[in-house]
């Protein structure tokens, strides 16, 4: 029961409803102290800018999405696709591949950059991707999928969101191309609405008409693991997998 009271209450300490207000005292404290002293610039009320949550001991990371990141691009760098195609991805790393090559990035929430060159914003859908079957030489859908059919995004609500994103994804590949995936992994589970986490063994079902070529992972300790055993992430609890698939 106290796990539950926690998620629920996650989202208000997040919109800093509760927690805030302690970190708004320690603010009020550096603001009237700064004013005091020597050298200050003037404060004026409408342009203050309260920052609550960066005075952390150390650097704040998500280890999925840094690791995962690392481990995508280093892959495309080394092949250098003609075209790279990112379903959904974190744009920021959608923007960094874009240096390396070639990057069409499809989302129904379409991303509205100018001037990046490299860079071409689809709208589309996971489940129906604007692509003919075998055409793509090398893709990434880095935690994504486990969202799809939930509604956090816009999305239709459907119990088979993720096995459709897999199936539509495999569709796509082209025969020696290249499929960058990733994935909450662990005991199965849905945590509606954020996301579902699927067990290693699940997804490389849910791909059986691809190769895997590798499987690296962020285990619960936050630990990188490349080439991991995939049985070591089948009890974790929320875990990142990821999957390197290939078509023969």
């Amino acid at each position: 029961m106290s796990s539950l009271y926690s998620r629920w209450k996650r989202p208000l300490i997040r919109t800093k409803i509760i927690s805030g207000l302690v970190k708004y005292s320690r603010y009020l404290a550096d603001l009237f102290r700064y004013g005091r002293m020597d050298d200050a610039e003037v404060l004026r009320l409408r342009d203050t800018y309260p920052c609550l949550f960066d005075k952390t001991l150390k650097t704040s990371v998500d280890s999925h999405y840094f690791y995962q990141h690392i481990w995508a691009f280093e892959k495309i760098f080394a092949r250098k696709p003609a075209l790279h195609v990112d379903i959904g991805s974190n744009v920021d790393f959608v923007g960094m591949v874009s240096v390396l090559t070639k990057v069409q990035f499809v989302d129904i929430r379409p991303l509205d950059v100018s001037n990046i060159d490299n860079l071409e914003s689809i709208k589309g859908s996971i489940l129906d991707l604007p692509y003919e079957d075998n055409s793509l030489e090398s893709i990434s859908c880095l935690h994504v999928a486990e969202h799809i059919g939930l509604g956090r995004y816009g999305d239709p609500l459907d119990p088979l969101g993720t096995k459709k994103a897999a199936a539509e994804l495999s569709r796509c590949l082209a025969k020696g191309g290249n499929l960058f995936f990733s994935v909450p992994v662990g005991r199965p589970r849905l945590c509606f609405n954020a996301h579902r986490i699927h067990s290693p063994k699940q997804i490389l079902e849910y791909f059986n008409k691809l190769k895997l070529v590798e499987f690296s992972g962020t285990d619960d300790s936050k630990r990188y693991i490349k080439n991991a055993n995939i049985d070591f992430f089948e009890n974790a609890k929320y875990s990142c997998g990821m999957f390197w698939f290939t078509k023969k």
